[in-house]
């Protein structure tokens, strides 16, 4: 919203020499937003003063072009000039080159003299053309900066202005007036209005405010003008779409008349164009009070204004020239011809007010703020009057910006208003709020004096009265948004001051820091983060393929998942239930921008709907719910647990001199998994697993020792990188985090360094084929006791030697005892043992 100054002024105590960063200054201390400055003179500097005409001729050039060497006197005649310069001279008679031939000896101009300086830093100085010395230049509204036409010069009697010759013309067109533009938050349309940004500057400011629509004299309606009919007899979002419709009328008006400069000027500063003055009017009363207005030709409508909603396929032409095609939800004005204009939005071009208008038909209506919103969405047609009426339009000021409306036509365009008023519609109920007497300061933690607490709300235009320990507080009809009691404490402290509020700062409770989880998740983090991973954050929105494709290890299993009602995409349209696609989506991202090697991580929820979801009701507000809804609340939320994904592709580090990079491959994937384990300290066991988005030969299993699956890892599947453009050999893991915290132990307990030394030993044993290596592991480990401290494989054979449908797996085996030197035949017979329970249950055949 841009606020004219000299605009403001009329209606609240604006020092004199205050700026438009003093009214911002002060405006914000009242919530509002800052946004710019528009002074005309920082690009427009004088002298520019009025000039009459004394000579013209028209002078015919080899180009085909006629120019006019005029003579402009730019002081009154006997009038000593007293400017001086290069260029000036002293007589105050210019000699001046011009293109333009739309005006006549003796006309009266804005002359820019040397010296001058236009928008576009366009600076004037004597300059030789077209054989003459030109020493200034008669000016144009687009030259000065004021409009657009740029067909001729600016002739000052267009605009019905006589002034005497030398006036400074920037004084004279309202150029050294300035405007604070504020940027208004949605919950408060009232400062959409020189009325609102007025009576916030008061509040801010202390002083006194006069209310434009206070000045207004509104005769009674007497239900004679002319026949509206309000038939939104089914309102679709529980307000009837129209609950009042003034209509006025004024005869014969004269759409030649000039829109006077006051008017003009104000209404360009506050960023509108002048139109025409019918137009202006409506305009400047909009900007002024806040209602928008809509005038019609009298003579183009037929028969009785309806407002009712949209038939199937029916059309309107608005005033922008193009045919659109409305929907059943569009609140329509119309007449016998039908429709005339989209309620609140946009009006027909079938009773345009034009430059043949004679008679005007007055419209001030109040809509319902979400039709008017989803009409203006709909239909693309963002308008000053949508802007105002979806943010909520004040019930009981359309009489009287009607009736200001009336005023301005009658004065400036000579019309005669007929007496019979139209004023259909029902007031609304008067809205009642009651405050506590101490939930202010409950709630901002200041204690607020009486006085404060009902002056502000006097002040904001609330009717206060005490009542039962505390106040009964009916909101201004301008102030649709204060409907709770937190609104009204929120306006107190507001026009009190936010600086009022102490600052204090909280004292944290003893003995109390992370929580175990928080602590595990934190250490988990930082240690993947530490390996060389990269943390990324996507979005939890996928496709239902996606799902089906991560979410669970068996290809066509019936999944679950949570169907979004209103999503962003409709492409994207489920809560995720593994944490890979967002990894798959960054690492494509990434490719795409020429990044080959990565080692991606994410964690964060996915969401597994159980069999109940959602509840079939909401719970009312004000009253706590009973222990069974809870239940039935907290039963519908699908569980979401943390999971933790990596996704690896290309090489694990840069190509150098005398380095050649080693390639990302499953591995790194099972390595990662473990060192998340040792991390929390939570012993996995690694095992061939199968999972339809990983290769089926190359995937891990990853187990509690309970035997809970909590994840998988490996190589993804060839097909589906195919598919998804993906680099072969991408390899990937996610694990449930929860389940690996949940089986961490609270303290984990370091293994004591002894004393004594080691003894290895390898055995090598064949197996069959399909045997997994882990669960021989687990036997030696068991078949060995407690002397075996450490074990790992370190080489599967298969060919020559072995029998066809085995392998040989060799593994290293670590024995300490914690109190003596281990004997070689110590070991040697742990070994034993472990090697003759493999045999037992594997048929192990050591090689």
């Amino acid at each position: 919203m841009r606020i004219p100054l000299s605009w403001l002024r009329e209606y609240a105590q604006v020092p004199a020499d205050a700026t438009a960063e003093d009214v911002m200054a002060e405006l914000v201390k009242v919530g509002l937003e800052e946004e710019d400055v528009h002074r005309p003179t920082d690009e427009l500097q004088g002298p520019v003063v009025v000039g009459q005409v004394l000579s013209k001729e028209p002078e015919p050039q080899k180009n085909g072009k006629t120019i006019n060497w005029c003579t402009v006197r730019v002081v009154p005649e006997g009038t000593e000039q007293t400017l001086s310069g290069d260029g000036i001279d002293p007589s105050g008679v210019q000699g001046i080159v011009c293109g333009a031939h739309n005006f006549e000896v003796g006309d009266k101009v804005v002359v820019t003299l040397p010296g001058a300086v236009l928008p576009g830093d366009f600076r004037i100085s004597p300059r030789k053309t077209y054989g003459h010395v030109s020493a200034g230049m008669i000016a144009s509204v687009r030259e000065l900066g004021i409009g657009e036409d740029h067909d001729g010069i600016l002739v000052l009697s267009t605009l019905g202005l006589d002034p005497e010759i030398g006036t400074d013309a920037l004084e004279l067109l309202g150029l050294y007036d300035q405007a604070a533009e504020i940027n208004v938050t949605p919950d408060r349309g009232y400062v959409f209005s020189i009325r609102g940004a007025a009576r916030e500057y008061a509040h801010a400011t202390g002083t006194k405010f006069t209310d434009p629509a206070a000045t207004v004299e509104v005769p009674e309606a007497d239900g004679a003008g002319y026949p509206v009919r309000l038939a939104d007899d089914a309102p679709i979002y529980g307000e009837p779409g129209c609950d009042r419709f003034v209509a006025r009328t004024v005869r014969g008006v004269d759409p030649t008349r000039p829109t006077p400069t006051w008017m003009s000027s104000r209404l360009r500063l506050a960023g509108m164009r002048s139109i025409s003055l019918i137009v202006d009017i409506s305009n400047y009363v909009m900007l002024e009070l806040g209602q928008p207005l809509h005038f019609y030709d009298l003579d183009k409508l037929t028969g009785e204004i309806t407002v009712r909603r949209a038939a199937p396929g029916e059309t309107i032409k608005t005033l922008d020239d193009k045919v659109r095609t409305l929907d059943p939800e569009d609140l329509l004005i119309t007449d016998e011809s039908g429709p005339i204009g989209i309620a609140g939005v946009m009006g027909g071009a079938t009773t345009e007010a034009s430059g043949t208008t004679r008679n005007v038909l007055i419209e001030a209506a109040h809509f319902d703020d979400v039709s008017i919103g989803r009409s203006r969405r709909r239909h693309k047609l963002p308008s000053e009057a949508s802007k105002r009426f979806e943010r909520g339009v004040d019930w009981y000021v359309a009489d009287i910006a009607a009736q200001r409306a009336v005023d301005l036509l009658v004065e400036l365009a000579g019309g005669t208003a007929d007496p019979s008023i139209t004023d259909a519609g029902t007031a609304p109920e008067t809205r009642s709020i009651f405050l506590p007497a101490d939930f202010p300061a409950k709630l901002i933690g200041y204690n607020f004096t009486e006085e404060q607490i009902t002056g502000t709300l006097a002040d904001l235009g609330a009717d206060v009265e005490k009542a039962d320990g505390g106040y009964r507080v009916s909101p201004p009809s301008w102030r649709p948004d204060l409907e709770t009691r937190e609104d009204l404490t929120e306006e107190i402290i507001r026009l009190v001051g936010y600086d009022q509020i102490p600052s204090t700062l909280p004292t944290a409770p003893p003995g109390r820091g992370l929580t175990r989880v928080q602590q595990q998740r934190r250490r988990l983090l930082q240690s993947l983060a530490a390996s060389g991973l990269t943390e990324v954050l996507s979005y939890p929105f996928v496709t239902e393929e996606d799902n089906n494709t991560f979410g669970t290890p068996v290809a066509g299993e019936q999944l679950r998942a949570l169907k979004l009602a209103n999503p962003l995409s409709a492409e994207f349209g489920y809560l995720r239930t593994s944490v890979l696609p967002g990894l798959f989506d960054v690492a494509k991202r990434n490719l795409s921008r020429g990044f080959r090697d990565l080692a991606l991580f994410e964690s964060a929820a996915v969401f597994l709907p159980g069999d109940e979801t959602g509840t079939e009701s909401i719970p009312p507000l004000g009253v706590r719910p009973s222990e069974e809804v809870l239940d039935a609340l907290y039963n519908g939320i699908p569980d979401q647990p943390l999971h933790i994904g990596a996704l690896f592709t290309g090489h694990e580090s840069p190509a150098g001199a005398g380095h050649t990079p080693r390639a990302w491959d499953w591995a790194d994937a099972v390595d990662t998994a473990r060192l998340m384990g040792d991390v929390l300290g939570v012993e996995l066991v690694i095992s061939q697993g199968e999972h339809q988005a990983f290769h089926p030969g190359r995937t891990a299993k990853i187990s509690l020792r309970s035997g809970e699956t909590v994840g998988y890892a490996g190589e993804l599947h060839p097909k589906l990188l195919a598919a998804r453009d993906m680099p072969a050999r991408t390899v990937a893991l996610e694990i449930n985090a929860d389940a690996l915290f949940e089986a961490a132990p609270d303290v984990i307990v370091s293994r004591e360094i002894s004393a004594y030394p080691a003894t290895t030993q390898d055995v090598a044993l064949i197996v069959a084929e399909e045997i997994p290596a882990e669960a021989v592991l687990e036997t030696l480990r068991e078949g060995a006791g407690e002397l075996l401290e450490d074990i790992a494989l370190f080489d599967v054979y298969t060919g020559k030697g072995i029998d066809e449908g085995h392998k040989s797996l060799a593994f290293a085996l670590r024995f300490r005892a914690a109190d003596r030197t281990l004997t070689a035949d110590e070991a040697s017979e742990s070994r034993a043992a472990a090697v003759a329970l493999a045999a037992e249950r594997f048929g192990a055949v050591q090689r």
